[in-house]
């Protein structure tokens, strides 16, 4: 009987990495970190520098050894497999490309290992020549290629083992803005195309925005939220997860009742019913998250809710910080009218849109 179950179930286990040294308390990079990555899902662990993200990585790759917890494919725990013996495939910052090895013979290497023919050798690497647009570079040096060749050529030698699962370490980091954006766009084509389980760390939010099927956002070695992009955008679990995700405004909310609905709120001049999470409760403390381009703002009369401290000209849009009861407020107006810029001092309204707003508990 054939076994079609799809492969490359990723799991981990209460994961736990802790760094001991001699006369110091131990520093917990990783912290009982638990994830389930189905079969072709391309994830992203996101979070601020020594959120443990990277440690994470190599924990999965072999590279680190975890300290507590277990690491699953396909229901197999994989804690004891070296490296070299787990069906995964590494993408590095650094290409980590071999500089007295030809292009074609830098995407044959993981191949060379596995002791395939010459035949299948041959086939593999001109398929992935082709499929990474690399025609013609196969017997160029490493070195005498651009950044984003290099990078082409480091993920075609990653693709050709065919791993279950797929890790990258901050791949486009060194790219140029325009040449990342459009390496994204490749590596998400050709996961998709190929269906493999794909975990991916970046510090880079648009990376982590435009890419993933569900990000992870990291802090302090946790797992804050594991969400898709809309939802961490819109429906963050924390504070943390709004304030580090794009840039928000919080305004101090006391909530009148909670329901199915969401919580009833007074706040910019009105009261509303907004889409809250679980946690906020009836007459407690609370935030109202309110992203800048889901603001809108006009110009009023003498006494209006608040005054234009600052305007920010970007081209495409205009910041304008606000101060209002409810504190300085930053707000977006995208594609501005030349003719309608407000200067600072302007008295304006702000008005909210409930339903792109949410309720977060303070803790």
């Amino acid at each position: 009987m054939i076994d079609d179950t799809p492969r490359g179930r990723l799991r981990l286990d209460q994961v736990t990495k802790a760094f001991r040294s001699h006369g110091a308390e131990p520093v917990v990079a990783v912290d009982s970190v638990t994830l389930d990555v189905a079969p072709g899902e391309f994830i992203t662990l996101l979070g601020p520098s020594g959120c443990g993200k990277t440690t994470t990585l190599r924990i999965v790759a072999g590279l680190e050894e975890a300290s507590s917890g277990h690491v699953r494919l396909d229901d197999a725990v994989i804690d004891e497999l070296p490296p070299q013996r787990r069906p995964m495939a590494m993408v590095f910052q650094s290409y980590a490309l071999f500089p007295h090895l030809s292009v074609g013979e830098n995407i044959a290497y993981g191949l060379r290992v596995q002791h395939r023919t010459r035949d299948e050798l041959d086939s593999a690497v001109r398929i992935a020549l082709t499929s990474m647009n690399l025609v013609g570079l196969a017997d160029r040096s490493p070195h005498e290629l651009s950044g984003g060749q290099q990078q082409r050529v480091a993920l075609a030698r990653a693709l050709v083992v065919q791993p279950e699962v797929l890790l990258f370490d901050e791949p486009l980091s060194n790219l140029d803005a325009k040449l990342r954006g459009a390496m994204r766009a490749e590596i998400r084509r050709i996961q998709r195309r190929l269906g493999i389980t794909s975990l991916y760390v970046t510090h880079d939010q648009d990376e982590a925005m435009t890419m993933s099927d569900r990000i992870v956002v990291m802090n302090r070695g946790r797992i804050e939220q594991a969400a898709t992009p809309s939802d961490i955008y819109f429906r963050p679990a924390t504070v943390f997860v709004a304030d580090f995700i794009g840039r928000a405004n919080f305004v101090e909310v006391v909530p009148e009742r909670t329901g199915p609905d969401g919580a009833v709120v007074t706040a910019l001049a009105r009261t509303m019913t907004v889409p809250a999470h679980p946690g906020v409760q009836a007459n407690t403390a609370a935030y109202l998250m309110v992203r800048p381009e889901t603001l809108s703002l006009a110009a009023a009369a003498e006494g209006g809710a608040g005054s234009v401290l600052r305007a920010t000209f970007h081209g495409h849009s205009v910041d304008y910080e606000v101060e209002t009861t409810s504190g300085t407020l930053t707000v977006t107006v995208p594609g501005p009218d030349p003719q309608c810029l407000l200067a600072e001092g302007t008295n304006v309204t702000v008005t909210a849109d409930p339903a792109k707003a949410y309720v977060l508990t303070k803790s």
